[in-house]
């Protein structure tokens, strides 16, 4: 940060790690299974090598979504994401929005982030993640979409506010 602006934004998007199939529950309450635990685990590890610590987590109200931050914050930390220190626990919001939405509509999300934050980091939903990365950086993208736990990582060169395109620098797998 310089003179009070950032001069590299960072744009994490992941999706959810994998979920259990139900026909009992709505797909909204579906939890992870046990992989799906130690995928978010592996990528928050991984987050945190790389030195990508969000700071501000937009993520769905979906329960796995919500279970995917959890171990992701486990991961990068070694505690839950409650019981940080002070100063370093990013700002979450769960947003309804992120939810089944559409990449345009996650797009708007990104753009009401504070103009301070440098990373952010989205956990959503297929197939509007993986839409929302070809719409940031259409050249770069993988055709195939993101799989589970799959986190691309996005430079904007524009304010929030503004952001169009970002170009897609970095890709990574969480598997156990």
């Amino acid at each position: 940060m310089t003179d009070g602006r950032i001069d590299q934004r960072t744009l994490v998007l992941l999706r959810h790690a994998k979920a259990e199939q139900s026909r009992d529950a709505p797909d909204a309450e579906r939890p992870l299974t046990a992989r799906g635990h130690a995928d978010a685990a592996a990528a928050g590890a991984w987050l945190a090598r790389h030195g990508l610590l969000p700071d501000v987590v937009l993520c769905s109200p979906a329960r796995r979504t919500r279970q995917t931050w959890h171990g992701v914050a486990l991961g990068m930390t070694g505690s839950p994401p409650e019981s940080g220190p002070a100063g370093s626990t990013p700002t979450v919001r769960y947003e309804p929005t992120a939810y089944e939405a559409h990449p345009d509509e996650l797009l708007e999300l990104v753009r009401t982030v504070d103009p301070a934050a440098g990373t952010v980091l989205l956990i959503a939903h297929n197939p509007g993640i993986s839409l929302l990365s070809a719409l940031l950086d259409p050249e770069r993208a993988d055709p195939d979409g993101l799989r589970t736990t799959d986190l691309v990582v996005h430079h904007p060169t524009a304010p929030w506010a503004t952001v169009t395109r970002a170009p897609l620098t970095t890709r990574h797998t969480a598997r156990s």
